[in-house]
Order: structure tokens, then C-alpha cells, then sequence
């Protein structure tokens, strides 16, 4: 059994004006350790594909049809309650912007432990001792310092690591990261994608990794699904997609990246 099998997911918006689905019909799984990237345009479903998994859809807002399974539990027909034990602890999720999602008004540190809060029984003390553990681990340059910090006090690259860091202290399965890089400079997002690396070979932690940067996909991920108008078109291992694509959009996307050549830089 897989640690995570989407079978035949569709995702409908009640409340939204289009007629068809967000998601329609889309199937893969995921082995514990792997990394797995989404790629497609904006509106491809690849972004919803992912709250759907991680249940953070607003049911009252949602048609969802299909099965989520995670660990063999699906997740689609699991009640609230069974939901949180999982969301944060076991499945954690990177958001593209930490500005959005950071809360303003509270000190980086707390919100860093606040999963742990949640999900363990562990004392004040001891929440501090890991946040700061973690925040080391993940490269936040003196962590009791960036503690007492506010998210606007510190950079985009270290309010992303404090993101990561909040997503991955309670040790989760599976790391969910939504275009967690397109909002930093080339030479952070370097860095955020080396620490995502470590984190995945070091802890074995799997992610799904959605993204419309196909350079980043190439370079970060081992398998890739391919996703158009809310359906897997094409998928399979980095090098079978990038070197062989069978159908014509995947080929038309790679066909788009940018080369030295087509920005008009001469090898030397």
C-alpha cells in the first residue's frame, strides 16, 4: 500500500461560475521518502489537487467525489475531528507567500511550535527547546533571536524557513509545498530548494511539490505529473517526461522553457 493514493479525485466550487470541474478525475500515489512534482498553468488544478489532500477545502464550499488515502485512511470521507489529528502533524503544508500566512501580530517563535501546541501534550519549555532546534535546522540565522522576532522584521527567505520550520517540527509524512519558492529572488530560492532536499533525504520526509516553473520541477523532483484543465495528462519519472514527452501540451510546455540560446546569452 502507498502512502498516499488519490483515485479518481474531482473537486467542484459550489459557489463558483464555471460549469466544470476544478479537478477532474485525477489519479497518482506516492511512496513514503519520494518527491513528486505538479506542474502546470495557472488554473491547471494542481493548487486545489493539493487543499484537497491536505483538507483544507471549506466542505460547505466543495463537491469532492473520488478517494484521498492516506496510509489507507481516505481522507475525503474522514469527520473533523479525524481530519486534525492528521492536518500539521502528519501531512504539513509550505504556502507560496509566509507574508499571507505568517500571522503579523505574533512573534515568529510561537508560531514556529504552534503545531506542536495542537497536536502533543509537550510543556511551554520543552516547545521552545524544539522550535528553536528546528529553526537552526533549518538555516534561520540566531534562532533565539528571530524568536522574538515579527514576520515583518525578518526577510522573505527566512519568513519561507520559518514556514518549513513550522510545517516540518512536529516530523510529518508528507510535506505539501504550494509554489513555495516563486515569490524569492533565483539565488534564495536556491537555497530554499537545497533545504527542502535535506530535509527529504535526511528525514525521509515525502513531498508534493506543485510549481509552474518547470526548471525547478526538473531540478527538485524525482516524478512529475502533468496537469491541464483539472486532469493528469502525462506523468512518470523526471528524465522519461523532460526527455520523452508523449503528449502534445507537455511537449509545447517544455518546448517554452527558456535556454541560454532563446534569452540571447552565447555559451563561452
Amino acid at each position: 500500500m502507498s502512502m498516499l493514493e488519490v483515485k479518481d479525485l474531482h473537486v467542484r466550487f459550489l459557489d463558483s461560475r464555471a460549469t466544470g470541474d476544478a479537478v477532474n478525475g485525477v489519479s497518482f500515489s506516492m511512496e513514503q521518502g519520494g518527491l513528486l512534482g505538479v506542474v502546470g498553468e495557472s488554473g491547471s488544478g494542481k493548487s486545489v489537487t493539493a487543499l484537497c489532500i491536505a483538507g483544507l477545502l471549506e466542505r460547505s464550499r466543495v463537491q469532492v467525489s473520488g478517494q484521498v488515502l492516506f496510509n489507507g485512511k481516505d481522507l475525503l470521507t474522514s469527520s473533523r475531528e479525524e481530519l486534525r489529528k492528521i492536518q500539521g502533524k502528519d501531512i504539513g503544508f509550505v504556502f507560496q507567500e509566509p507574508m499571507t500566512s505568517l500571522n503579523p501580530l505574533m512573534k515568529v517563535g510561537p508560531q514556529v511550535e504552534e503545531t506542536l501546541k495542537i497536536h502533543t501534550k509537550v510543556d511551554k519549555e520543552e516547545r521552545r527547546r524544539l522550535a528553536l532546534e528546528v529553526m537552526g535546522l533549518v538555516g534561520l540565522p540566531d534562532p533565539e533571536l528571530t524568536y522574538e522576532k515579527y514576520p515583518h522584521q525578518i526577510s522573505g527567505g527566512q519568513r519561507q524557513r520559518a514556514m518549513i520550520a513550522s510545517a516540518f517540527i512536529t516530523n510529518p509524512q508528507l510535506l505539501i509545498c504550494d509554489e513555495p519558492t516563486t515569490a524569492l529572488d533565483v539565488t534564495v530560492q536556491a537555497q530554499i530548494l537545497e533545504l527542502l532536499k535535506k530535509i527529504n533525504q535526511g528525514k525521509g520526509v515525502a513531498m508534493l511539490f506543485i510549481s509552474h516553473d518547470l526548471h525547478v520541477i526538473r531540478r527538485f523532483c524525482d516524478q512529475v505529473l502533468v496537469m491541464y484543465h483539472g486532469q493528469v495528462v502525462e506523468g512518470g519519472s523526471v528524465n522519461d517526461i523532460f526527455e520523452n514527452p508523449q503528449q502534445d501540451y507537455t511537449k509545447k510546455l517544455i518546448a517554452a522553457i527558456p535556454t541560454r540560446k532563446k534569452r540571447g546569452v552565447q555559451d563561452v
